[in-house]
């Protein structure tokens, strides 16, 4: 336990204690990663001010047009990590292939994966947005990692967290021993601890779930959400309340903050243009896994724990159903049925 005031950069260090021979290069990329959020919350404050709401011309490797912000962003998070001499590469969710290190770039030890801007079509509309991001040890003596250094499940990862751009500045982030929340002071620019030990309560009364999709869910999630919304009157015997926010770092903070499920499950739709999910697998559910399970709660595609998937491609989709224990565990005994 930490007392409540620490600031990011004292945190990363004792944890840094905590491990034999560490050598500073994961606290130096840790506030690498902290530098790059910091500049993201400058610029989605400002949001039309300095002209980075609105679509670009470009499309991702998704097929998806891509906003503004999620060039920009992307670009931000390229700049503070591949400089001080902490990771060996980098993937993220708006970048086809593997960013190598120019030639004369010093090499670390680690490999990140980070959506830059998770939920960046709410910035139109000055809803919550943030950055999802997650580490793995890279592998030794390679100048260059290529994308398969990169498909490790992701029990694999050594720290994995986001930051959630809204009313105040959140970073969430654990390294496997526990989840800390850190606010971002803007008087003295640091990042503050303002949670320690975040626990999930085991049950909800909230659930997450697009439901203009309802018509394509397969039963067990169908059979989960008629139950819910059946109320007092329905054999759950108590009212849920239903959110959706459109972004995967608010509706994840939301449980932390006060417990909940979110549900991006696999659909019949999806099956038809021979999608797996719709949430990637190492950008978005590996990290927020590690850290709604280091909260106490449970990540699942319904059928599998996602952080025993083996990844086979780095933009890999995946159903996601996370948060409280006793919820998500009901929805995946559904599936066992």
């Amino acid at each position: 336990m930490y007392q409540i005031g620490t600031t990011l950069t004292q945190y990363i260090i004792e944890e840094q204690h905590t491990y034999e021979g560490a050598s500073g290069h994961f606290t130096g990329l840790l506030n690498d990663i902290a530098t790059a959020c910091k500049k993201l919350s400058g610029l989605t404050r400002k949001g039309a001010l300095v002209g980075v709401l609105g679509a670009a011309s470009s499309e991702n490797v998704q097929g998806e047009i891509q906003k503004k912000m999620d060039i920009i962003s992307n670009d931000v998070f390229i700049e503070a990590l591949e400089n001080n001499g902490h990771v060996a590469a980098l993937a993220s969710e708006e970048m086809e292939t593997v960013y190598n290190l120019k030639e004369g770039k010093r090499r670390g030890g680690y490999l990140v994966t980070f959506d830059p801007l998770d939920g960046s079509s709410n910035m139109d509309v000055n809803v919550s947005v943030g950055t999802i991001f997650s580490v793995v040890k890279a592998p030794k003596g390679v100048l260059n990692p290529t994308a398969e250094d990169f498909l490790l499940p992701g029990t694999k990862q050594v720290a994995a967290g986001y930051c959630l751009y809204g009313p105040s500045t959140i970073m969430v982030i654990t390294t496997g021993r526990g989840v800390s929340m850190f606010t971002l002071d803007n008087s003295c620019g640091e990042f503050i601890l303002t949670r320690d030990d975040v626990k999930i309560p085991e049950d909800t009364k909230e659930f997450a779930i697009n439901t203009s999709n309802q018509r394509h869910w397969e039963a067990p999630i169908q059979r989960y959400i008629q139950e819910c919304v059946a109320g007092k009157e329905g054999v759950r015997g108590k009212d849920f309340n239903m959110r959706w926010v459109a972004s995967m770092v608010a509706e994840v903070h939301r449980i932390l903050s006060r417990g909940g499920i979110f549900m991006y499950p696999l659909d019949e739709k999806m099956r038809k243009s021979g999608k797996e999910g719709k949430l990637r697998l190492l950008y978005e559910a590996n990290p927020m896994s590690m850290v709604i399970e280091q909260a106490g709660g449970l990540a699942s595609t319904g059928r599998e724990r996602i952080l025993e998937m083996q990844p086979y491609a780095l933009h890999q989709r995946v159903p996601v159903v996370l948060g409280s224990k006793n919820e998500v565990q009901r929805v995946i005994d559904y599936h066992l049925l």
